[in-house]
């Protein structure tokens, strides 16, 4: 994919983001944190479009040493399957693993759901949104304890609140698709 498509599918997926994701209001986060405004990214990853772009994008950001992506569940779980499906559309099948925030309660009692890869499978960690960044370090720590390697998180949104410097003091190479003042940004063009 060259250049001008990702520009488009980029630009295409910041519009649906801002239309279905992005809202403004009171909100508690996730880390207690209380907020202006707050960015569900799931009807948008489980939109067909923007589950495409989103595929599409983050792929294009997989380096060629990655072999799977994970993420932690419910958040990173179409994003994974996403970029997943994609990849097996071009010459780079890439396996995805869904992280649980509990073990499984019956069964094999797993954390990882998808295929057994073997141990030092190289992983990257996907994400929707990173605030403070434990959501994905959860995944990390999850990943590693079952033997794979995880030096790397990719996010289709950072709200610059720590997720990033916490990335940088574990060593884990942090990129992601928009920062929030992409997404602001965006907003107010549209309104002109």
């Amino acid at each position: 994919m060259d250049a001008g498509d990702l520009k488009v599918l980029r630009d295409r997926l910041l519009d649906l983001l801002c239309d279905f994701a992005y809202r403004e209001g009171d909100f508690v986060l996730s880390s207690g944190q209380k907020s202006s405004y707050y960015i569900n990214c799931k009807p948008v990853t489980l939109h067909a479009e923007g589950a495409l772009a989103t595929g599409r994008l983050l792929l294009s950001m997989l380096s060629s040493d990655v072999q799977a992506v994970g993420g932690l569940t419910l958040g990173a779980d179409p994003i994974v399957t996403a970029v997943s499906v994609v990849s097996a559309l071009g010459d780079r099948p890439v396996p995805a693993l869904i992280v649980r925030k509990e073990t499984k309660g019956h069964g094999t009692m797993a954390y990882i759901e998808g295929p057994l890869l073997p141990e030092g499978t190289n992983v990257a960690v996907l994400e929707d949104v990173v605030t403070t960044g434990k959501s994905a370090m959860q995944a990390v720590e999850r990943l590693r304890a079952a033997g794979y390697k995880v030096d790397r998180i990719l996010s289709l949104i950072d709200r610059e609140q720590g997720g990033r410097e916490l990335y940088r003091e574990a060593g884990l190479d942090f990129q992601a698709v928009f920062t929030i003042k992409d997404l602001k940004e965006w907003i107010k063009l549209r309104r002109i």
